[in-house]
């Protein structure tokens, strides 16, 4: 649905963004951009991936948060530089504040994914664990910032940060300059508001599409509203996407600038990224894979050429397996199974061989003997199967069926 208002001159300009870009020269890396044949097929138009999954960090975020830093005057500067963050804004205010030579503290969730607190420390951050969810990560940041002095770095919420993200604008319109829709995530919106105050100052012509999690997605009431609102418990896998309220800055701009906004479910983030890993072979984490969630979604619904932002690839090697699994599901390639079967010699292998004449592939098998559930002759089987699409899925239910076997929803 697309919402437009009349609103001030944006607080970020085109001249801003280029500058943004001089200072980021020989710091941030121009990111590749590379075509996808199946999603061109499907759109039937180019389809090409702005790959800041590349990017130093992992990230677009490492563009913002320099410029913020860079932007400090010296005594701020000797004060150090504070930032909450669950990952991608934490990497990327590390590196940053290590290249400038300033002193970061970055406080992160407890339950934050170790490689996530490892790299944050690696670029050069004193971390800090403190609460469960990041609204309570960004009050201890916040408050630290109080007590301490240190300048805290929004992550999407500044003009500075938001013509960071628009150097990733400029790169899409040197790169491609054929473009004629841009389709990229937004969480807070710092990302999305920096890119349409590039493109749409150069190429007015040029359709922006954002794309949020359904679960988390505040910005369609907002837009709706006319002012930023609040959205209670946001849940995604996207955790790069899980912000309940738009900044106000990058509000604004989004509201004038951003064409339309989207939602996708958590299967199409599964899918796409699963996409991305097999087709493109980029690991990119679900919040980059929200523009390839939307083109698979609706394919029909963008005019090409399109460019997807591959926002980030800061994926935590125990969400993406579990995600992999879910997109195969998604897309019938996988099918988890309980049965109950009697309790006698040669069983499992019977139940084996049915799944073999219909050419399943059995991952794992977990053989229940004892539970209260159970009959005294009976035994519980779960199965995890690879399978070759929903026809096939439902081949494998019948064939079970007909051989006489109860399958436990």
């Amino acid at each position: 649905m697309s919402y437009r208002k009349a609103h001030p001159v944006p607080p970020v300009t085109l001249d801003d963004v280029r500058g943004a870009q001089k200072m980021l020269s020989g710091v941030a890396r121009t990111t590749a951009m590379e075509g996808s044949r199946h999603l061109t097929q499907l759109v039937g138009a180019p389809v090409h991936f702005k790959c800041e999954n590349l990017q130093r960090t992992g990230s677009f975020k490492l563009r913002g948060a320099y410029v913020r830093i860079a932007g400090l005057l010296p005594e701020e500067r000797a004060a150090g530089v504070v930032a909450a963050s669950a990952g991608n804004h934490a990497q990327g205010v590390a590196l940053a504040s290590t290249l400038l030579g300033v002193r970061s503290t970055v406080f992160m969730p407890k339950g934050a994914p170790l490689p996530k607190i490892s790299a944050t420390r690696h670029y050069g951050a004193e971390v800090r664990l403190h609460g469960q969810v990041v609204d309570e990560t960004l009050a201890a940041a916040q408050e630290y910032a109080a007590e301490t002095g240190a300048v805290f770095i929004h992550p999407f919420d500044h003009p500075d940060v938001i013509a960071g993200q628009g150097t990733v604008g400029l790169e899409i319109l040197e790169q491609c300059p054929e473009v004629l829709t841009v389709v990229l995530g937004i969480g807070g919106g710092g990302l999305a508001a920096g890119v349409a105050i590039a493109v749409k100052a150069l190429r007015p012509d040029v359709r922006i599409v954002g794309v949020q999690a359904a679960g988390a997605a505040a910005y369609p009431p907002s837009l709706a509203a006319g002012r930023p609102v609040s959205i209670e418990n946001p849940v995604t896998m996207a955790d790069g996407m899980k912000v309940g309220r738009p900044g106000d800055v990058p509000f604004a701009i989004v509201d004038e600038l951003v064409d339309e906004v989207r939602t996708v479910t958590e299967d199409e983030l599964s899918a796409a990224l699963l996409l991305c890993l097999e087709r493109a072979k980029l690991v990119v984490e679900p919040a980059g894979a929200s523009p390839v969630a939307a083109l698979l979604s609706d394919p029909g619904a963008f005019e090409g050429p399109v460019v997807a932002v591959l926002s980030g690839g800061n994926v935590d090697p125990v969400l993406l397996q579990r995600v992999l699994r879910h997109g195969m599901a998604a897309q019938g390639r996988y099918l988890a199974v309980r049965l109950r079967l009697t309790d006698r010699p040669g069983a499992l292998a019977t139940l084996l061989g049915v799944l073999s004449v219909v050419d399943a592939n059995v991952l794992d098998v977990s053989h229940v003997r004892t539970d209260p559930r159970l009959g005294l002759a009976e035994a519980e089987v779960e199965l995890h199967l690879e399978t070759k699409g929903p026809e096939h899925c439902a081949e494998v239910g019948r064939a079970l069926r007909e051989a006489g076997y109860t399958v436990i929803d």
